[in-house]
This record gives structure tokens, sequence and C-alpha cells, in this order.
């Protein structure tokens, strides 16, 4: 069965950040990943992570304002030195945290953009991602690129593997790999199987939830219990987020996952 890491940015939002790590622990899993910890000082994240024994096995790099609207900043012409300072900001997050892998988020298109501005984009985002893999490489970091659905992100530059897959091809830098989310690939483009058995050498990273609703993963189309056994069958040895919305409470959405550990829930 894979390893499985839960999101600490969507999981055990009953309690604040730091506390997150504790509430993991306790339910069990063994590694948190985590999208913004960037409002704490990380030498906070890395007391609590060393206190519970867990690893962070992925962080997002910082993604430009939020609120207004930046989703990402690896394909926006003219903020490359902001890009470059959000990478090593990552990276000393990264360093600290022991964490061996660090999505960059491409960014969305402006509204109306034509063909000729995608390429624009497409080319500015080649470019900071070479500079990324070399910044990277220096520590050991892998850097994955991530296709979103444009349903949750309109717009989002990256929305198929093949896409992200052609860009890895391209530029050619060992330390670049592709994170599949198993719901946005869903979502977008379906037949998942055929996917994951053409790139897995090349898929740095999986994430999962439920289709439609974006919950648990035992809640919605997919049959993710064929699917981790595929990962098994074809010798996944990576780590698998747990990146959903639960229904009601995290704890009590993690029957799924105790059942196929064969593990009791956690008290509550």
């Amino acid at each position: 069965m894979p390893r499985f890491a839960a999101n600490l940015s969507f999981l055990f939002n009953e309690v604040p950040f730091l506390d997150r790590v504790a509430e993991a622990a306790q339910a069990g899993f063994r590694a948190v990943e985590f999208a913004f910890g960037y409002d704490f000082q990380v030498k906070e994240i890395a007391a609590r992570i060393a206190e519970h024994k867990l690893e962070v096995v992925l962080i997002n790099a910082p993604p430009g304002d939020w609120d207004a609207g930046d989703r990402g900043l690896a394909s926006l012409p003219g903020r490359e030195h902001e890009f470059a300072a959000s990478f090593a900001t990552a990276l000393r997050y990264a360093r600290s945290l022991r964490c061996p892998r660090v999505h960059v988020m491409a960014g969305v298109l402006p509204v109306g953009a034509d063909d000729a501005e995608r390429t624009r984009r497409i080319r500015t985002y080649k470019s900071n991602l070479r500079f990324a893999c070399q910044e990277g490489a220096e520590q050991n970091v892998m850097v994955t690129i991530e296709p979103i659905n444009p349903r949750d992100f309109p717009r989002y530059l990256l929305n198929t593997q093949s896409e992200a897959h052609a860009i890895r091809e391209e530029l050619g830098m060992p330390n670049l790999r592709v994170q599949m989310d198993l719901y946005h690939a869903q979502v977008v483009e379906g037949d998942l199987e055929s996917k994951i058995r053409r790139w897995l050498p090349h898929i740095g990273h999986f994430q999962v939830a439920g289709v439609p609703a974006h919950s648990e993963p035992n809640v919605g189309e997919l049959n993710y219990e064929y699917l981790f056994r595929l990962l098994d069958e074809l010798k996944y040895d990576g780590w698998v987020g747990c990146e959903y919305r639960p229904a009601l409470t995290t704890s009590a959405g993690l029957g799924w996952l105790y059942k196929l550990i064969d593990r009791k829930p956690v008290a509550q």
C-alpha cells in the first residue's frame, strides 16, 4: 500500500496550523505536506515536526498575492525577480524542514489572453523552471509542476498531464518531475490508469481527493482502492498526499485510510 501524507493546508483545519502536526501524528500519519506555511517561522514548524517524528515530503513555493488573484508566479512576465525571491524562500524552508520536494505553481492567464500571450507566458514559465531546477539541485530538491483543472482554478496555465510532461521533456532537467493530483487529472481528462502507467517514472508525487466534491477519496466516482493497488503493482515508492476537504471533521472521515492500512480509528 502506498505511503500517505496528510496535507496540513486541507486536513485538521479544526485546529490552528501548527497544532495540525500533532493531530496528523495522532491520526497515524508518518508524513505531512502543506501548501503555504510562510506565515510561520520555519523553526516553529521544524520544532513541531521533530517533536512528533514526522517527515515533510512536499511544500509549495510562495504563490504571490493570493488574495489579489495570484496562483503562482512562474509564468508571469515581468515578475521574474519576485519569482526568484519566492523560490529562495521555499528552498530556505525546505532546507530547515528537510523537505525533498517543492511545488512551483504556474500562475493564471489574464482574461481574454490570446495564443500569443499564452506562448509568452509559457516561455517565461520554462525559463523560471530552469532557474528553479538549477537552484534546487544544489540542495538535492526536486521541483514539481502540477496540472490543475480550470473549473477550480479558472485560466490556470497548466491543465493536462501531456502539457506538463512535454515541458518536463523539453527542459530535460533531472530534478524536474510532474506532480499528479488524481482529482485534477480526473476532472480534466480521466483515463488515469493509462497515464500512470505511461508516466510513472517521471511523476514525483501523487495527491488524492474524491471527485467531484474534492472530499474524502472513498466518496465519488474514482475507485481509489484500484488505483492504489496499481501503484503497488508498479512499485511506486513515493508518497501520496491527502489533499482533500473533509466532509465533516478530518478524523471522522479517515475511515477510508484505516481500512486500507488495517488500523483502528483514532480515539476521539
